[in-house]
């Protein structure tokens, strides 16, 4: 009868280490990325009049 105690409480302690590091992989993945990079601004001159003096 011992055994069969100790089979159980052995199986449910492997589940819950596996269940742990199951979760530990999970949450270090990281975030997705984008499907597609954004795009970057461009800057566009402005043209300045000549001041004459």
């Amino acid at each position: 009868m011992l055994r069969r105690i100790t089979v159980r409480y052995s199986r449910g302690f492997g589940a819950a280490v596996i269940a742990i590091a199951a979760l530990l992989l999970a949450a270090n993945t990281g975030p997705a990325r984008a499907a597609e990079p954004a795009p970057v601004p461009v800057s566009v001159p402005v043209p300045v009049p000549a001041v004459t003096r």
